[in-house]
């Protein structure tokens, strides 16, 4: 009887199988070599952290449905952009409330409004920090819908164009160097690419939101922003989630008017789409880790029911492995001080 027979008695007198030749676990037996192998890797420089602007002073209000997120006056917008910098995180997106909303959205536009003094503010403190700016009108009219409404409740693609072309171009006033469209109105990417050339922005950039869909994992975003709208839904403009080629069709057409970064949101959900979209164009590509991916982490943790940390690492590490050169999330600060760890 060998020895191994004696270790493993019920295994004698049967004729054992070859040992493998391949044996993949070799690279896999230390966490240094599953680091030095790893085919993706995450780091906090991928990021872009979302943060709530509003008009005020010496604001930091938390969301009660998005835990660790604030509504921030200009002031308390930059504390947050530096702690974040210290962290690693060198760009944020701004999303804004005006004082008062009326049905075109003009307070989009305002160079008072709370983005344009929060783009101000941030460029002054942190001038190496990248701003970009969501441009759209659904936190900014009384109907809560991201373009004009006419008489009879339609969603006016080509009269939005314009209020959106001047969306950015006031962004693009106050320091932004980034744009993000997230309307989903047909040829806004090239409407505000020449709004924006012909004042003399051309290194004012354009990451489109080219696949949004119409998404059941906006919830706790619309109640941030103050911007659900006020009747029907989004359906009209926003894709339908069932949909990928047509994914495809709308970030080419963002790329020939002009984006520069494509956009896929949500992430989690989408990830076909993500990897599609990477293989489909040579330009960078975002995914946005949205508000009810976030807000699921978080309830979840919360209850003891999953580890927060290695929930969340491995759903941002599975949204770069998809294609995602660029990871817009809630869990940017807390992400980049584990990845520190």
């Amino acid at each position: 009887m060998t020895e191994q027979d004696e270790e493993y008695p019920e295994l004698h007198g049967r004729i054992l199988p070859m040992f493998p030749e391949q044996r993949p676990r070799r690279l896999r037996r230390s966490e240094a070599l599953r680091a030095l192998t790893a085919e993706t890797r995450l780091h906090p420089q991928q990021f872009i952290y979302p943060l709530f602007v509003v008009p005020g002073s010496g604001l930091r209000e938390p969301i009660a449905s998005l835990p660790g997120q604030f509504h921030l006056s200009a002031e308390s917008a930059v504390a947050e952009a530096q702690a974040a910098w210290k962290e690693g995180i060198r760009a944020v997106l701004l999303f804004g409330e005006p004082e008062e909303k009326d049905p075109l959205g003009r307070g989009a536009f305002d160079p008072a409004g709370a983005v344009q003094e929060a783009v101000g503010a941030l460029k002054r403190a942190l001038p190496d920090l990248i701003v970009i700016t969501d441009v759209c009108l659904c936190a900014y009219t009384t109907h809560g819908h991201c373009g004009v409404v006419d008489e009879d409740g339609s969603i006016v693609n080509d009269a939005t164009l314009e209020l959106l072309a001047e969306t950015a171009r006031s962004h693009a006033e106050a320091g932004a160097d980034m744009v993000a469209p997230s309307d989903m109105m047909d040829g806004r990417v090239g409407a505000i690419r020449e709004a924006l050339d012909a004042e003399g922005h051309q290194d004012v950039a354009i990451m489109a939101y080219s696949a949004k869909y119409a998404s059941a994992f906006y919830g706790p975003f619309r109640e941030a922003a103050n911007c659900a709208p006020q009747f029907g839904d989004r359906r009209s403009y926003q894709m339908a989630y069932a949909n990928r080629r047509e994914a495809l069709r709308e970030a080419r057409l963002d790329a020939e008017e002009g984006a520069d970064i494509i956009m896929v949101k949500p992430a989690l959900a989408y990830l076909d789409v993500i990897a599609a979209v990477r293989e489909e164009l040579d330009r960078p590509v975002a995914a946005y880790n949205v508000s009810g991916e976030y807000a699921m982490v978080k309830a979840t943790a919360a209850r003891g029911w999953a580890e927060e940390r290695a929930v969340t690492l491995e759903i941002l590490t599975s949204i770069a492995r998809a294609g995602a050169d660029l990871i817009i999330t809630y869990h940017a600060r807390e992400a980049a001080r584990w990845l520190k760890e």
